[in-house]
């Protein structure tokens, strides 16, 4: 098994209006393996023409789609669900190849991105609205839920089936036909996924897929066209302010779930050996590339020591390698950018006085390989802790007291994801009203979950995936004025 098979011979293509084809001048782009930096295969890059036509399909099915009863599109959906679940194997190893994950942390992957698609199986028959008598009386207030509409979504490369699946299951449910762009480095696991909807009954038209590499020119085109109601992003903060800025002619509906750069606190009356178990989640999940894993540790300067050296053990004895090779614990980093970035952060960090814990040095080629790492002693103006890192490496810097902890956690422009770990009661409930995140994970190294509302503050973005918010993201609210009598 290795992933590829589950895309048809037409499924490298465009996915438009319920058909496969090539790209307008027949144009491709290449996959590319991150293990070695070989080319898996390749992918149709679309124009912005055929851009252009999957918002054509996206209109032209809405009507159709926002008047299908929600038990079918639900229906839909479950069916979905578990057409995945029982490939959970090869879309496992398709992410591994493509992205570099192991294929076990993949396969986790795939059960979590597909629950949002259970999830909003069970909400599509769950939107209403109200009915009550207005209060001066005289007259009765009704409103109704609508779906927004066509919705153009962006998803990134390190969460090939999750960062789209928490997109498209809420709009299904709501309603809302689609175009999706996934990333030009990852667009396998979304083929595959369209493949798999069609084969649900997902009507023609209702998902639309353009892979390309204009990627700069196909959001501008798309959001400048007055029928695209709705733009969902996940990526960087940079990005996203571009994407806010293009959807001002037309006023569009906006999700964006940009950058992170989260604090793992751990006090001094923590569980060290928790708060290392929580680390090695938040940390090493998909080798540090998520917008969730934590950023900067700032740790008590009492258990400092102690934690860095056991989280140091933990790491120094993970193993690098190929994601789909057995006993492989840390696969590659997505490209060679991204190794240089981190090694740069690194390189930096320890100029600024930080002790290594364990690794520190990219090993030679081939592939984007680079090894856990533990900074320990790390100033807290140090790059490193200002920017995402998005690698796997821990710098750990310390505090003294819980204010210095709580400011220096909040000393950054973003806002998405926290940890913090306490055995005091009074402590967690002062913290929690005191973190300036969307999401907080507490005496726990893992927050993500498709019932709960993921999404930040600050320039980590606005909106929300998941949970009961998630599909009223994809809906508008319309307000009838009815005679009492």
């Amino acid at each position: 098994m290795n992933g590829l098979d589950l895309l048809g011979p037409d499924q490298r293509g465009l996915y438009i209006g319920g058909a496969w084809r090539e790209a307008e001048g027949g144009e491709r782009l290449d996959v590319i393996d991150p293990a070695d930096g070989s080319v898996l295969t390749d992918v149709a890059d679309g124009s912005v023409n055929d851009a252009v036509d999957a918002l054509d399909a996206a209109v032209a099915a809405q009507a159709a789609w926002a008047r299908t009863p929600p038990r079918e599109r639900g229906e839909i959906l479950r069916t979905a669900f578990s057409l995945i679940t029982d490939r959970a194997d090869q879309f496992a190893h398709l992410m591994s190849l493509e992205m570099g994950k192991t294929v076990a942390e993949a396969r986790g992957e795939v059960g979590y991105g597909v629950e949002f698609f259970r999830w909003y199986a069970e909400e599509a028959v769950r939107i209403h609205g109200r009915w009550m008598q207005a209060p001066a009386g005289g007259s009765r207030l009704l409103t109704i839920k609508k779906p927004v509409g066509p919705c153009l979504f962006i998803t990134p490369w390190n969460f090939p089936l999750a960062m789209g699946t928490r997109k498209i299951g809420p709009a299904i449910a709501a309603g809302c036909t689609m175009v999706v762009k996934p990333a030009s480095q990852t667009p396998l696991t979304m083929l595959a996924l369209a493949g798999v909807l069609a084969e649900a009954g997902l009507p023609d038209g209702v998902l639309n897929v353009v892979t390309t590499t204009r990627h700069g020119e196909f959001s501008q085109t798309l959001q400048a066209d007055d029928r695209l109601r709705k733009v969902s992003f996940t990526g960087s903060t940079g990005v996203g302010k571009v994407l806010v800025r293009q959807s001002a002619d037309q006023l569009q509906r906006l999700s964006m779930e940009l950058g992170g750069n989260a604090p793992f606190l751990v006090f001094e009356d923590a569980d060290v050996d928790a708060a290392v178990d929580g680390a090695m989640i938040a940390k090493m999940r998909n080798m540090g590339e998520a917008c969730t894993a934590a950023n900067r540790f700032l740790v008590h300067r009492s258990v400092a020591q102690e934690f860095a050296e056991k989280l140091g053990q933990r790491m120094g004895g993970l193993t690098l390698g190929r994601g789909q090779d057995e006993g492989v614990d840390v696969g590659p980093l997505i490209d060679e950018k991204a190794v240089e970035s981190v090694s740069q952060l690194v390189t930096d960090a320890i100029h600024d006085g930080a002790t290594v814990v364990t690794g520190g040095q990219a090993p030679d080629g081939p592939g984007y390989f680079y090894p856990p790492t533990v900074l320990l002693d790390v100033p807290v103006e140090s790059e490193i802790n200002v920017q995402e890192i998005f690698g796997p490496v821990a710098p750990i810097s310390t505090f003294e007291t819980e204010e210095e902890a709580i400011q220096q956690a909040n000393d950054t422009e973003y806002g998405l994801a926290s940890y913090v770990y306490t055995r005091d009661l009074a402590r967690t409930i002062r913290i929690a009203e005191s973190l300036d995140f969307g999401m907080i994970g507490i005496n726990s190294g893992l927050i993500s979950n498709p019932a709960a509302p993921f999404g930040g503050v600050k320039a980590s973005g606005f909106g929300r995936e998941g949970g009961f918010e998630g599909i009223e993201e994809y809906l508008e609210t319309t307000y009838v004025a009815l005679p009492a009598g």
